[in-house]
């Protein structure tokens, strides 16, 4: 069993920048597409950003020019920096592979919440 663990989470005023931190014990990322993810309350996990092997990269409308995932080369951690955050990126950040490739079992994630 693989243990995701998120950390960087916190209290952020909006317009202020949180950075993001994902890895695994076993470096069970590196060499995969990895995703970050986000859950409001009683709403269903969404993926806000996401990272090829390669480090392609793509964004969900909402956070496009405003979040940026990163990764050393192929490798972890997998980092996910959030700049000009609003009260509606108040969420629960998670990190695990694509739904192509098959999640892990989901970590803990890290409470992000914004006030204006």
């Amino acid at each position: 069993q693989v243990h995701i663990v998120e950390s960087g989470g916190g209290l952020v005023q909006a317009g202020g920048s949180l950075r993001l931190s994902c890895t695994t014990p076993g470096s069970t990322f590196s060499n995969n597409a990895v995703g970050w993810y986000r859950q409001f309350a009683g709403k269903q996990r969404e993926l806000v950003a996401a990272i090829s092997r390669g480090g392609s990269t793509n964004y969900a409308d909402s956070v496009k020019g405003r979040f940026i995932i990163s990764r050393d080369n192929y490798k972890e951690p997998v980092y996910l920096q959030m700049n000009s955050l609003k009260p509606e990126d108040t969420a629960v950040y998670y990190c695990n592979l694509l739904a192509s490739t098959g999640y892990l079992d989901w970590g803990q994630g890290t409470q992000v919440t914004v006030f204006s």
